[in-house]
């Protein structure tokens, strides 16, 4: 999967709630309900509750460091 093809089905998502899934290692995850905020050209954001943002960066897709449902 590339970059533009995770982008293309992220877009749509913008301002929804979606999970999710961090890999710590070791069959170990932890799963998080977040809404999409916005998306950059190397990064993009999430927040969790009302006051926290998070970014995580598309690679992290591609070498399964998180799992995203929607």
């Amino acid at each position: 999967m590339k970059v533009e093809e995770i982008k293309k089905t992220l877009q749509p998502k913008i301002g929804k709630t979606i999970t999710i899934k961090y890999n710590l290692g070791r069959n170990k995850f932890e799963s998080y309900e977040v809404i999409l905020k916005k998306l950059y050209k190397h990064i993009f954001l999430v927040e969790l509750g009302n006051t926290y943002v998070k970014s995580f960066s598309y690679s992290d897709i591609i070498t399964k460091t998180i799992k995203i449902d929607y």
